[in-house]
């Protein structure tokens, strides 16, 4: 791996990882002990590990993928873009943040010499009582 990646090296990671080893060493108990309510157990473990890092790198505690500069490698350096979302990050997209796309009727511009208001029929009216 390239040094001007710098994956994983956040509040948000170090913190998933050690809550899903624990979650797999309770689910590797259970295995071993034949116990069902174990397994169950650190499985659960496993999910919470998975939700606290999102919550983590939603509150701003992870990086987005690909390069950063060197000044916020550290990993108590708070990422002040992440309420706008990361554009190729799947946990931003899943909480709606990140990509958006742009609607074609918006980018559908008004004919060339129409005066007034627009008819209902028109894409500028679907938008706006989409919107409303």
């Amino acid at each position: 791996m390239s040094a001007e990646y710098d994956e994983g090296h956040t509040i948000a990671g170090w913190t998933g990882v050690g809550i899903a080893t624990v979650g797999s060493s309770v689910a590797g108990v259970g295995v071993c002990m034949v116990s069902a309510p174990l397994v169950s157990g650190g499985l659960a473990i496993v999910v919470l590990a998975l939700l606290v890092t999102w919550g983590l790198h939603l509150a701003g505690w992870g990086k987005p993928p690909g390069v950063r500069p060197r000044e916020q490698w550290g990993m108590r350096v708070r990422d002040t873009r992440a309420r706008g979302g990361h554009g190729e990050c799947l946990g931003c997209r899943l909480a709606g943040r990140g990509r958006r796309t742009v609607d074609a009727a918006v980018a559908v511009p008004r004919a060339a010499g129409a005066s007034g208001p627009s008819s209902p029929s028109s894409p500028e009216a679907a938008v706006a009582e989409t919107l409303r």
